[in-house]
């Protein structure tokens, strides 16, 4: 079997087929480098959503959780960091997928992010030893970013929503096509904001597709933060995007919006609660830069 089968038939975010199989996602990436309008990472145990987590974690403990894991859900076959910050703003992502490598060879390695860093990290990522990678691309349209993030920061330096995009975007698809070409199977998700990005999916799916995405993810939007006044799309506004997608792409129609310390068989189990327990510290470490 290949790593792309393995990763298609135990990869609960990557195929129908792994219905039932686990995985963790370990929370040890506080900061993040984008301002994301839709985006609020906040630390609790109970909001069900993206860049949410009970802690951050370092590189270190994560191997003491794992351990934990996989005795309370042996079904975990996938090691997964996707936050609740991004990955590739500080270096503790690759060091853990790093110390995962080494301590636990068997689990598939899964790393989630922005972007805005993959071109110039996409050597340390396939050095590390990543299985599956997914890129949030909300749009390949600067003036459509713009509206979905309000600020970047890039190597130190704050640019406003506009120019930010510019950067985002022009990182975010270059580094698509160097890691594509390195073999790791390569997800895209967009966050579905039917007033800003509902019309731009088709085009999304093609470019992205083109530069070596396989597989495609529409998450509709929660709304929340500065788009807390936008809508969540209707049933028929995230089919007719999943349809503009599915020209150019394959879409995985599957997605639990998971948090950053999600624990479990999705959608059947969670242990978070269980694995992240009180013999870690809790530690605020939230910032963007």
């Amino acid at each position: 079997m290949t790593n792309k089968d393995n990763i298609i038939n135990n990869h609960p975010c990557f195929g129908p087929k792994a219905a039932t199989t686990g995985r963790i996602h370990l929370p040890v990436s506080g900061s993040c480098n984008i301002g994301c309008r839709f985006c609020h990472r906040v630390l609790n145990k109970t909001e069900h959503r993206p860049g949410v987590t009970s802690k951050v974690i370092t590189p270190e403990e994560s191997i003491g959780v794992l351990e934990k894991a996989l005795k309370i859900c042996p079904e975990i076959k996938v090691a997964g960091i996707a936050g609740p910050g991004d990955t590739l703003a500080t270096d503790a992502a690759l060091k853990t997928f790093r110390l995962i490598d080494k301590h636990f060879p068997e689990l598939l390695k899964c790393m989630s992010t922005n972007g805005l860093l993959l071109n110039e990290k996409a050597d340390e990522i396939i050095d590390a030893r990543v299985d599956s990678l997914t890129v949030t691309v909300n749009a390949i349209d600067p003036e459509i970013e713009a509206r979905l993030n309000k600020f970047v920061i890039y190597h130190g330096k704050k640019y406003d929503a506009l120019e930010g995009a510019e950067i985002l975007i022009e990182n975010q698809l270059k580094g698509l096509e160097k890691v594509a070409k390195s073999g790791i199977t390569l997800k895209v998700n967009t966050v579905l904001v039917p007033r800003i990005n509902g019309k731009h999916i088709g085009e999304i799916a093609k470019k992205v597709a083109g530069l070596g995405a396989e597989i495609y993810n529409i998450i509709p939007l929660i709304p929340t933060f500065e788009l807390a006044n936008e809508r969540a799309p209707y049933c028929f506004e995230i089919e007719q995007a999943r349809k503009d997608a599915e020209q150019y792409v394959n879409v995985f129609r599957h997605c639990n919006r998971c948090r950053a310390d999600a624990v479990g068989v999705p959608g059947i189990s969670e242990f978070a609660d269980e694995v992240f327990s009180d013999e870690l510290e809790l530690t605020e470490t939230f910032s963007h830069g």
